[in-house]
């Protein structure tokens, strides 16, 4: 048996290290998915009292939660559940799923997608300073993302 030496070198960072963004909300993007040769990439994201994304589902890659607080609520297909700090959620590619902040207080959230990549959706939205609706979904489309309907009610 051969040891193979991995195309991208390890990575440690420090609590706030990691490239911040801005675009619709914040993110410490902290692990990019060209660092890791494409095989996933990390975020943490505040996410203020009352806010979620629209439903909507990714093409490419799976998503998966890490709660560190507050509480939220997640839809994945039909199934609406809802959990606090120390909860989890995997939300598989090609499934719609949006997820809502129903505490009275900023939540913060750790996310992931497998495979790396998406993060950039983000890196774009922000560097060209895309705002419009219409733009947002032609560079959504470009990186598998839908947008299929309204946020999750409180």
């Amino acid at each position: 048996m051969t040891d193979a030496v991995p195309a991208f070198a390890p990575i440690l960072r420090a609590p706030g290290e990691g490239l911040r963004n801005a675009a619709f909300g914040e993110r410490l993007l902290r692990i990019r998915g060209a660092e890791t040769a494409g095989r996933f990439a990390l975020w943490e994201e505040p996410v203020p009292p009352g806010w979620g994304p629209p439903l909507h589902v990714h093409g490419r890659e799976d998503e998966f939660f890490q709660v560190l607080e507050g509480r939220l609520r997640f839809r994945c297909a039909d199934r609406v559940w809802e959990g606090g700090a120390g909860s989890t959620a995997f939300l598989p590619r090609g499934v719609p799923h949006a997820f809502r902040n129903i505490g009275a207080t900023d939540a913060r959230i750790l996310v992931g997608v497998t495979p790396g990549g998406f993060e950039e959706f983000f890196v774009e939205l922000e560097r060209d300073g895309v705002t419009d609706l219409a733009k947002v979904g032609e560079i959504a489309a470009r990186y598998g993302l839908e947008f299929l309907g309204p946020p999750l009610e409180a």
